[in-house]
């Protein structure tokens, strides 16, 4: 069963999408890959970035408390004291942060004679978006803009900061960005509504070669179909990402017309 969207699926933005992103990267490589001419390929290429989760609400007082604040929390005279060999109950309990590992992966095109890297996908995550991980991909975000490989940014999350403009970008919930070296600082700008199916965008090359066409609405398509994602999301309910205004209403209708 295919999803019951045009384009995006806003019920993939949640706990699914790491899945979806590692998927959805995986088919743009191999359709790139049909695509390319003999003198380049297309990989991926997996990292993982330490993330601090978000929702962390463990302050620098409460990892490392005071006597004091241990003081104003509790009676220490009442407090269990070690007596002998006996272990007794910590006075307080406390959660604390755990690093996320989280996998980031890059569909990569090289020249396949020199391995030259020629343009960088990056299918973008929450953490890409947010916190601590959003600062490390700018940091790598940067390092490609001041070389002279192509890059190529799908944004197909609602929540989280955008790549960072000059000027302010369109309401829209979905972007692609394609950043050409020889063009910088201007970037290609696809706004994407829900609505709308996803564009072809195109995927710029060495000097001289003729682009190849990404189509990223049959890719999306392949990786749902493929991995069965209605099995997995409830359509009955809300998306983890709620829908805000017109498209809430707007999906509630998709939805029920995929039934009939």
């Amino acid at each position: 069963m295919p999803s019951p969207f045009p384009g995006m699926d806003p019920y993939l933005e949640g706990s699914l999408w790491s899945t979806v992103h590692i998927q959805l990267s995986a088919e743009i490589a191999r359709q790139l890959s049909l695509k390319l001419s003999e003198k380049y390929v297309a990989l991926t290429n997996e990292r993982f970035v330490l993330h601090v989760p978000e929702d962390t609400s463990v302050a620098v007082e409460a990892i490392y408390p005071d006597t004091a604040l241990l003081a104003a929390g509790k009676n220490l005279s009442e407090t269990p004291v070690m007596t002998g060999a006996t272990a007794l109950s910590p006075p307080l309990r406390f959660q604390t942060v755990m690093l996320e590992h989280e996998p980031q992966v890059t569909v990569e095109i090289r020249d396949a004679a020199n391995r030259r890297l020629v343009t960088a996908i990056e299918v973008l995550s929450p953490t890409n978006k947010q916190g601590s991980g959003y600062v490390e991909y700018l940091t790598k975000r940067d390092a490609l803009l001041r070389s002279d490989t192509h890059l190529i940014e799908i944004d197909l999350l609602r929540r989280g900061r955008r790549a960072p403009m000059r000027q302010p970008l369109p309401s829209a919930p979905y972007f692609i960005f394609v950043s050409r070296a020889d063009e910088r600082p201007t970037v290609g700008v696809w706004p994407i509504l829900l609505d709308q199916t996803l564009p072809a965008c195109p995927v710029p090359l060495l000097s001289g070669d003729l682009e190849v066409m990404l189509d990223l609405q049959l890719a999306f398509t392949i990786v749902y179909d493929i991995s069965h994602y209605e099995r997995l999301i409830e359509y009955a309910s809300s998306p983890e990402a709620p829908l805000e205004g017109a498209g809430v209403v707007w999906a509630a209708e998709v939805i029920q017309q995929a039934k009939a």
